[in-house]
């Protein structure tokens, strides 16, 4: 079977977005070099992109044979500590923007047009010193219910280019909101942590407004002035959550300054086994992830834990994610236990989605296994000691 390892250590180091979307896609015209002239200087650029697979992936845009770093990206309001936010914001825009923007037609970028001193100002409370704040003036109140939040936790930005000739334009521009479900803060500096929740209502009233707000904004600026630019207001999981959060609302500008329509997104991440008498997502995945963990402790009894992360969307598991803690050192242990994982997870776990298994020790990764969807088989590989 196929098998993208580039898009298996995306879930499991956490670069979700440069890792995946080195993947690459098949483009128009597909040319690897091109020249291109910026509008802010009159130096020619030499761009080329990093390949071509099947169009499920992006290729990315390389300048001048380099990968392009958002200078914003990462930037977030200094609260929350949940890492597993970055991952499944950063992928979860990519997954939006697929919807409009083809990656068999588009190549991505990193977002070059919102710089980190415009991002932090926009993160920041609105104040006489700082305009631009979309978060709320703050109204001087500590009470958990009476305090005005701070809303908009992180923004991301995706650029997606067209080539013309040789040179590549931004034909498109996705836009994340990363918005709080928890506002963590503190009444005095470096004292006790107290928080505010936020509805789902309020979150989403508040989301919408934003965008509004930064689509004029974005509209200024010449080169985005006629470009499709889509938005995703994302919920962000709680410090103590396990999983990371989800995409709730998505919309499409085509042009001008107003959103007509905001599409509903009902996504749920969960995780298995279940913890402190919630209830899981699905009951039969649940069991199915029960029984593969029950074989596997009964036949290598000597495994300090079993975990798994589930994606749902509308309902139904779109992907897991499995993490297997050993005590194991010995080579052929390693080997002997991959191929039983291998053997199990393809008689217990659920057929049809994609799935990924990491095997690890204190001393790092020991193997993996990959299913991608529709296929039967796993791609397993275990990491050699030399």
């Amino acid at each position: 079977m196929k098998f993208s390892v580039k898009r298996w250590f995306q879930g499991a180091v956490g670069l979700a977005s440069l890792l995946a979307l080195a993947a690459c896609g098949n483009l128009q015209n597909a040319d690897l070099s091109g020249t291109e002239t910026t509008a802010s200087s009159n130096k020619s650029a030499s761009y080329q992109i990093t390949g071509s697979t099947d169009g499920t992936q992006y290729s990315a845009l390389l300048a001048n044979g380099k990968y392009k770093v958002s200078t914003s990206r990462g930037l977030t309001v200094d609260q929350n500590s949940n890492t597993f936010n970055t991952s499944s914001f950063e992928a979860g825009l990519t997954t939006i923007s697929k919807s409009n923007f083809s990656p068999e037609k588009y190549a991505f970028q990193e977002g070059q047009h919102i710089s980190r001193t415009t991002a932090n100002s926009w993160l920041k409370r609105e104040s006489a010193n700082n305009e631009a704040g979309l978060n709320p003036k703050d109204n001087g109140s500590t009470d958990p219910d009476k305090r005005a939040p701070i809303y908009l936790q992180e923004i991301l930005e995706q650029d997606y280019l067209q080539r013309t000739n040789n040179s590549y334009q931004t034909a498109g521009v996705a836009i994340g909101l990363g918005l709080n479900e928890i506002d963590y803060y503190q009444k005095v500096q470096y004292g006790a942590t107290f928080k505010t929740t936020i509805s789902q209502a309020e979150r989403e009233k508040q989301g919408k407004a934003m965008a509004v707000k930064i689509l004029a904004r974005l509209r200024k600026k010449k080169e985005l002035a006629d470009v499709t630019i889509v938005f995703g207001l994302y919920k962000q999981a709680a410090n103590d959550s396990l999983v990371g959060g989800t995409y709730f609302a998505t919309a499409v500008s085509k042009s001008g300054t107003t959103i007509s329509e905001w599409k509903t997104l009902n996504q749920e991440n969960g995780v298995l086994p279940v913890v402190n008498n919630q209830k899981a997502v699905n009951d039969g995945d649940a069991d199915s992830f029960g029984n593969f963990k029950t074989k596997i402790q009964a036949f290598f009894p000597n495994l300090s834990g079993v975990t798994a992360q589930t994606h749902y969307e509308n309902g139904t598991l779109q992907g897991m994610k499995i993490k297997i803690s050993t005590q194991f050192f010995g080579v052929n242990e390693i080997q002997s236990f991959t191929q039983y994982v291998d053997t199990a997870a393809k008689r217990y776990l659920p057929a049809n989605i994609p799935i990924e298994i990491t095997i690890s020790s204190v001393e790092g990764m020991q193997s993996f296994l990959s299913r991608e969807s529709g296929d039967k088989d796993f791609y397993t590989h275990v990491f050699s000691s030399y």
